[in-house]
């Protein structure tokens, strides 16, 4: 059975409560849900992990080294944490970055991924379905 890991970074467990406006008002966990049922149906097992610190997020990347897949949504990380970037190049597993908000349309400072040139792809601004888009895209 394929295994993929999906990887929440800093506030994402602020889902639902966290500026709603731009990141809608579904929680995390309603999240997982959500995509777990969906690899139940699809034959794969997900793995869900969040924290708000960094090195715990670098220590899953290795703990997944040998995952079928990566989806992850670094938060912030994404902008500056060349530690995360390295992680991911370290391990032989594809990554897909997703993001909730179009990044790209926000803040100058979020148009920046440093982990994106280490991954398959990038997933912006569809919402919290750009993680069921993430998952459909390794099967």
């Amino acid at each position: 059975m394929k295994t993929f890991y999906v990887l929440n970074g800093p506030n994402l467990n602020r889902l639902g409560k966290r500026e709603p406006g731009v990141y809608g008002n579904e929680t995390l966990e309603v999240v997982e849900h959500r995509l777990a049922e969906l690899a139940n149906e699809k034959g794969v097992t997900a793995i869900f992990k969040q924290s708000n610190h960094e090195g715990d997020l670098i220590d899953w990347i290795h703990e997944a080294e040998n995952a079928d897949g990566i989806i992850m949504n670094p938060g912030a990380f994404t902008h500056y944490s060349y530690a995360i970037r390295d992680a991911i190049a370290s391990v032989p597993v594809p990554v897909v970055e997703v993001h909730i908000s179009n990044v790209h349309k926000r803040e100058s400072f979020r148009h920046n991924s440093v982990i994106s040139p280490v991954t398959e792809g990038q997933i912006v601004g569809f919402g919290t379905k750009g993680y069921e888009l993430a998952l459909l895209s390794f099967l």
